[in-house]
This record gives C-alpha cells, sequence and structure tokens, in this order.
C-alpha cells in the first residue's frame, strides 16, 4: 500500500531538475504543483530563478503545465504573467486533472514527469495514475491549513521509507 507514496525521485528542488535529465528519460512535458513545490504557498509570483528555470524548459521544448488544488484566483494571478497553462481545485490525488493536463499538452502518460511537494497529493496522484513522479523538498517551511494535516501523515510514511532504505528525504525543519 505505501509504494503508491513512493516517489520515481526525489530532488532537493525543481532547480535540479534540468531539461538534459528529463529528456534521457523521454520526458516532452511536467505537469507541476505550484505551491511548495515552485515558489512557497503564500508567494504571489514567480521569483527570477523560477522564470529562468521555466524559460530553459521551454527553450529546450518541454512543456510545463501547473495542477493545483488551490483556488482560480491563486493559480491565474501566479500563471498568466509566465503564460503557463493551468489547472485549479485539481482534485488531486483524483485522476481527472492530470488526464486533462497530457490532453491539452498533446503527451503521452510517458512522456509526462508529475512533480510536487507533497505525497498525498501529487506523488500518490501521479503513481496512480500511471505518471513518473518526483517529490522536491517543499519551498517553505509553513504551509496551510490542510497541508499542515497531510504533512503529519506524510512524515510517519516518509520515516517507513526512510527505515526500509527506500528513500533518502531532508525533512524541513
Amino acid at each position: 500500500m505505501l509504494k503508491g507514496f513512493l516517489p520515481s525521485q526525489h530532488v532537493k528542488s525543481i532547480f535540479e531538475i534540468t531539461p538534459q535529465s528529463l529528456k534521457e528519460k523521454g520526458i516532452k512535458a511536467i505537469i507541476t504543483d505550484l505551491d511548495n513545490t515552485l515558489v512557497e504557498w503564500d508567494r504571489p509570483a514567480a521569483t527570477p530563478k523560477l522564470i529562468k528555470w521555466i524559460d530553459g524548459m521551454r527553450n529546450e521544448g518541454i512543456l510545463v503545465t501547473i495542477v493545483s488544488n488551490n483556488n482560480e484566483q491563486r493559480v491565474k494571478s501566479f500563471s498568466d504573467p509566465l503564460k503557463i497553462p493551468f489547472i485549479f481545485r485539481a482534485k488531486k490525488p483524483m485522476g481527472n486533472a492530470f488526464r486533462k493536463a497530457i490532453k491539452a499538452m498533446g503527451t503521452q502518460k510517458s512522456e509526462t514527469v508529475v512533480i510536487g511537494d507533497q505525497l498525498l497529493t501529487d506523488i500518490f496522484g501521479g503513481n496512480r495514475n500511471g505518471f513518473h513522479t518526483i517529490l522536491v523538498v517543499p519551498v517553505a517551511q509553513s504551509d496551510g491549513f490542510f497541508t499542515k494535516f497531510n504533512r503529519k501523515i506524510e512524515r510517519r510514511i516518509l520515516s517507513s521509507f526512510r527505515k526500509k532504505g527506500m528513500l533518502n528525504w531532508e525533512d524541513p525543519k
């Protein structure tokens, strides 16, 4: 049961994910979470470093779509200036938003990676829908109300993975 929460990969930040590393795996597109994956959950806009990362993906032909459980105003105000397609109120880990994203990008599951900071939504959702998944350490050490509850469960799952030698994870303090 817990294997559904085990990411295909894990990294400290999205900045460790390069177009070259994705292309080596046959990846043509990214479905990424927004809050605490790309920026802090309460940061309204992208950082210059994030803009450079997104531009680097685009320049190499890697498509990017934001799939977030957050509301339309939050996701739209972040995504529109970057000209990134998005899906809000995605209801992750359910699969509809993931399927909608790959249909819009014109890719297959095998060509698309799901990146996120939460096991219970991003990684479980990506895994159960057949995607390569990459878990990132959360950008911020604080979370919104609902995410705080999820983090408690995630810490137990991550601890179990660590004890079994399945995952080396830096738990944000």
